[in-house]
């Protein structure tokens, strides 16, 4: 940070910030980086740095002290000083970021699902992007979110008058109940291809990414967005072609040099990667799509 920038002067004297203060534009996004900086080494591997809130993790006891030791002797040649009151070391589970984490696979934390459940009905434009804000913390555990929650976003946008329809409520009761019965999210296993499943409707689009493990499919993540009023006007084919898409840049850092499994209910796809005279922007998505292997 430049010191002489972020000086100021009072009736006392001169002042300048010996600390970075997080109030500064950027100051976030320059602490984050200080901090992939000290640990890019350590970054996947043993440790998971999101701005001052560090996971060390490891296959066995020993592995997690000599994981332990590492990360401690980086902090202290970077003057970086813990709070002893807020670590948690050595354990099987533990609470990271508002998600439960422990060997089985990663959970909601029920604390703050009680919080959602127990929102009475919004009434206001503000109250319901307020209740989509807290129940999207936890989208990626939840199938769809985006078409169930359709009907509430159809409220937000700009001139629509507030009805809180039957139909809103009953998309509002859904994703309340969603949050309550969601399934655990496993770990990737780089041994196994990844499995994904897309599919598009009138309003949205959504995909699925996973692996089975026998005959068992376990979800790694879940994803959906809402179409634009252009978008919702696309033929089903090309729709169905924007939902991979979406997909497989949603999942980049997961497919890009992996083996990938993609299911579908729209068979002419697979003419479409095959047929030189396509328009020009479904040969751009196509494309987008030759740096993967699936």
């Amino acid at each position: 940070m430049d010191q002489e920038k972020t000086t100021f002067t009072c009736p006392f004297g001169t002042y300048a910030y010996r600390l970075m203060p997080f109030s500064l534009c950027n100051a976030l996004a320059t602490f984050q980086r200080c901090m992939l900086a000290i640990f890019h080494d350590m970054i996947e591997e043993s440790v998971e740095v999101f701005m001052d809130d560090f996971s060390l993790f490891g296959n066995s006891f020993d592995n997690c002290l000599n994981n332990l030791d590492k990360m401690l002797q980086r902090c202290k040649d970077a003057n970086l000083v813990h709070n002893w009151e807020k670590c948690h070391l050595m354990v099987k589970e533990g609470i990271v970021l508002g998600h439960k984490v422990s060997g089985a696979g990663l959970e909601v934390y029920k604390a703050k699902i009680d919080v959602i459940y127990k929102l009475p009905p919004p009434t206001n434009v503000k109250g319901i992007r307020s209740f989509l804000g807290h129940a999207g913390f936890y989208r990626r555990f939840i199938k769809d979110f985006s078409k169930i929650a359709h009907p509430l976003t159809k409220l937000l946008e700009k001139d629509t008058p507030f009805k809180f329809n039957d139909e809103c409520h009953k998309a509002f009761n859904s994703l309340k109940e969603k949050l309550t019965c969601i399934p655990m999210i496993v770990s990737l296993n780089q041994n196994l291809p990844f499995e994904l499943m897309c599919d598009a409707s009138e309003f949205t689009v959504g995909a699925v990414l996973g692996q089975k493990d026998g005959k068992h499919f376990h979800p790694i993540y879940f994803a959906s967005k809402s179409l634009n009023a252009a978008q919702q006007k696309y033929i089903v084919t090309k729709k169905e072609l924007m939902d991979v898409v979406f997909a497989f840049d949603k999942f980049r850092s997961y497919l890009i040099l992996s083996k990938t499994i993609v299911y579908t209910d729209h068979s002419a796809l697979r003419h479409l990667f095959k047929k030189q005279d396509a328009k020009p922007h479904l040969i751009r998505w196509i494309m987008l799509l030759q740096e993967f292997d699936f």
